[in-house]
């Protein structure tokens, strides 16, 4: 169930890059100086980043980590 909620997520994710809604305009501006398809992308950037946190946490396979042992 957690690995269908975190692909879930991930396919959500790659299609609101997609930002189709903001390439014909650059208004309106965002703190009075930067574009809103400038301003997107930061946000987004910034959701990224806390989902690739999640993904690190919740799916990093713990056996890559195991130490190996010499025989």
């Amino acid at each position: 169930m957690k690995q269908l909620l975190l692909i879930l997520l991930i396919v959500v994710l790659y299609l609101l890059h997609q930002d189709f809604w903001f390439w014909n305009s650059a208004t309106p501006l965002v703190f009075g100086f930067l574009p809103i398809g400038l301003f997107y992308h930061l946000v987004y950037t910034l959701v990224i980043s806390g989902v690739m946190w999640l993904l690190v946490k919740l799916a990093w396979p713990s056996h890559l980590e195991a130490e190996q042992t010499e025989s």
